[in-house]
């Protein structure tokens, strides 16, 4: 199935004027000899079906390497899981690539990537994966994690943070024979492709370029959050694991209306997402931190307690943060008043924003997040 597609202004206006930024798009490494770090994003996961294609004419090829023939620019095609492999329009194969001519785009569900693209069977599907250079990739992240006019410390921090992140997921996924991390913010970081580049994302990255956050010589767990709400929390009270530099700090996020929330539930919200406990009857915040993030909730229904520990708190209810108080509503509702947005370790980006304002450098702005933390050129492997 071929569908006809348009870039738009958008197109026009990274194609003129950005493109030559791609040459600088390299790594200092240990070795002489200079190579870019790709990573593999996967996009669609698990799909029956999903649409590509490419800006400019692509090149199609098998699973051996082997080139098929060409897709013209600006259409898409739909590929399709069928027995033993992948269809894509007249061909059939284990796996098919996708690769732009002349640095176009690439097409990917509703999209536009830089890179190229890889459609392969899974166990429940296709999967579409982005095999993009890590630099570019950031150029997008960078504006999906934080507003692009935000000050550029702020823009500069969250790039290095961005940055040692993807490569931690990366090691992490070393064996992972399809894919390094996915595009989603509930488990990764938040990659729209270059919808969300710009000027300033691509400052941020580049001048950075290359650096990441290590402590005794290891890449960190850069983990970050919109806002803590005043503190950060120490990792063990959150995950429970112990990491030296994911240290409660002072924040400095406070006044934003952003990290102030209230939610309101009633009895038979609560069942529908804590099952086998009945209608709730109580909600009691057990045990706190020593920031009074909540770290235990029990949950009292008609036919059961169910207790929530940790970061269990905060997903398993779909809330905003673990730091709130409770208190009873009209009807028998329960009203949670709150602080912050996220999991509250690492650095918070309304933190980084309010520092930046203050005069802080990107430097400073890490090094108060991420405790005993070095700045390392990649060494890429």
């Amino acid at each position: 199935m071929k569908i006809q597609l348009y870039l738009g202004a958008l197109f026009s206006r990274i194609q003129g004027q950005h493109w030559w930024i791609g040459i600088l798009l390299w790594f200092v490494l240990v070795a002489p000899a200079q190579a870019s770090v790709i990573l593999r994003v996967a996009i669609e996961r698990g799909v029956n079906q999903v649409k590509v294609g490419a800006s400019t004419t692509a090149i199609v090829k098998d699973s051996a390497g082997r080139t098929l023939g060409q897709l013209p620019g600006m259409s898409a095609y739909a590929a399709q899981a069928v027995p033993g492999g992948v269809a894509l329009d007249k061909w059939q194969s284990g796996l098919f690539w996708i690769e732009p001519t002349a640095k176009g785009f690439v097409y990917i569900g509703d999209r536009w990537f830089r890179g190229r693209t890889l459609v392969i069977p899974t166990e429940k599907g296709l999967t579409a994966v982005n095999w993009v250079d890590l630099e570019e990739y950031l150029y997008s992240v960078i504006g999906g994690e934080m507003n692009s006019s935000w000050p550029p410390e702020a823009l500069k921090a969250q790039a290095i943070a961005a940055r040692t992140y993807a490569l931690y997921e990366r090691e992490k996924q070393r064996n992972n024979p399809v894919y390094d991390l996915g595009d989603s913010p509930d488990r990764w970081q938040i990659y729209k492709g270059v919808s969300s580049e710009s000027r300033n994302t691509y400052g941020a990255v580049d001048g950075t370029a290359g650096k990441v956050l290590t402590y005794n010589n290891r890449i960190i767990l850069s983990v970050f959050h919109a806002c803590s709400g005043g503190h950060t929390e120490n990792v063990e009270d959150v995950w429970g694991n112990t990491l030296p530099y994911l240290r409660a700090v002072q924040d400095f996020d406070q006044g934003f209306k952003e990290c102030n929330w209230v939610k309101t539930f009633s009895p038979g919200e609560i069942s529908a997402r804590i099952s086998g406990i009945g209608n709730i009857k109580d909600m009691i915040a057990e045990s706190f931190s020593p920031f009074r993030s909540v770290k235990t909730l029990k949950i009292v229904g008609e036919q059961g307690t169910k207790v929530l520990k940790g970061e269990e708190v905060r997903t398993a209810l779909r809330l905003k943060s673990t730091r709130f108080s409770v208190s009873k509503g009209e009807n028998g509702s329960f009203v949670l008043q709150g602080l912050g947005y996220g999991h509250g370790l690492g650095m918070s980006q309304w933190g980084a924003y309010s520092l930046a304002q203050r005069g802080a450098s990107h430097l400073q702005i890490l090094g108060h997040y991420y405790q005993g933390v070095a700045l390392t050129p990649i060494q890429a492997k």
